[in-house]
Formats: C-alpha cells, sequence, structure tokens
C-alpha cells in the first residue's frame, strides 16, 4: 500500500471510530485505543479532537447534503422536488440515525467554531446546488422569492426539529408520521 493509501486508510478509521463512540466516550484516549490509530499520527491528520470532530462533521453532513441533493434533482417540478427532499431528509435520519446524531449534536458538543471555515468550504458546492435548484423554481414562479435563510427555515427546520426529538427519543415523534405529513405542508409555506 503506498503511503497515501496508509494515511486515507488511517483517517477513515479514526472517522468511523469517532463516529461509533459518539456520544458516549469520545476522548482522544477512547479513539487511539479502539482504533489502533497513535495519538501522534491523530494529531498528525486533524491536528486536535475538535479537527477531528470537524472532518467528521463534514464527512456526515456530506452525505446528507448529497442525499438532499439527489432527491431534488431528480424531481419533476418544485413541488416534487420539496416533498422529495423532505422525505429523503427523514430516509437518511431512518437510516443512518449515528451520522444524523453527529450532524444534530456535534456542533453542541465540541467547539467546531476554529473549523467553521473549512466546514462551510466542505458544503459550500452542495448548498450552492440546493440553492440553485430553488432559485430556478423561485424564477420560474412556483416558490415564492424569499431570501435563501428563511428558504432553508421552512424547508429544512421542521424536518431537523422532527430529527433532533426523533433522535433524542421523544416519544411523540414518529418518522413515519412525519413522512406522511410535512412534505405536503412544508411544500405549501414555499409554494407561490
Amino acid at each position: 500500500m503506498t503511503r497515501h493509501g496508509r494515511s486515507a486508510e488511517t483517517i477513515g478509521r479514526l472517522l468511523d471510530t469517532a463516529l461509533e463512540l459518539h456520544p458516549g466516550d469520545f476522548t482522544l484516549r477512547a479513539l487511539t485505543a479502539r482504533s489502533g490509530v497513535s495519538m501522534g499520527s491523530l494529531y498528525h491528520h486533524f491536528g486536535s479532537l475538535e479537527g477531528l470532530a470537524a472532518a467528521l462533521y463534514s464527512r456526515c453532513m456530506a452525505e446528507l447534503l448529497d442525499t438532499l441533493v439527489t432527491a431534488v434533482e431528480g424531481a419533476a417540478d418544485a413541488r416534487d422536488g420539496v416533498r422529495r427532499a423532505v422525505l429523503a431528509y427523514l430516509g437518511f435520519a431512518a437510516g443512518h440515525p449515528d451520522k444524523a446524531r453527529f450532524i444534530h449534536a456535534a456542533p453542541y458538543a465540541v467547539d467546531l467554531g476554529p473549523h467553521a471555515g473549512r466546514i462551510a468550504a466542505d458544503k459550500a458546492e452542495r448548498l450552492e446546488r440546493l440553492n440553485g435548484w430553488i432559485r430556478r423554481h423561485m424564477e420560474a414562479g412556483s416558490v415564492a422569492p424569499l431570501p435563501a435563510a428563511q428558504v432553508e427555515m421552512l424547508l429544512i427546520g421542521p424536518v431537523a426539529e422532527v430529527t433532533r426529538r426523533w433522535l433524542a427519543g421523544a416519544p411523540e415523534i414518529d418518522l413515519a408520521e412525519a413522512a406522511c405529513v410535512l412534505p405536503e405542508r412544508i411544500w405549501r409555506s414555499l409554494s407561490a
């Protein structure tokens, strides 16, 4: 195996182990013990526990955003795309609760602030694809002309809150029920 291949394998092992450990024993000691990777190697690749958390957050967020982009880009129209995005988010949470939990908990559990620029850069292309899709539908008149932040609150806000509560074990939250109720209601909030 080449040096680059070993580095990629080490990085992957550390990220996978961090996801397995979160939220329980998310410490440097536990990460190195469980992964078999030395502390020096962890610092070499990530600089700190927070650097590793930022990389894991970016990886999990990329998977979620890729799921959303695929959902909307395959849609027949704006209504179908919004509905697909809602279902894709809920499906991602149901299928990958460990990743969804990390996405929702990491910003509060670990100081990702020093890595905010890198995290934003990692998300930029995917977010631009999502925003571009919604802008095209605004320009066509099927989606209300709203600022991007408001679109995000209307589209992702309700789904993210349902996901957070489901991950926390709230007994009144059922993702299947949310999948029946939310798509059309969210579409009505965004339609022109």
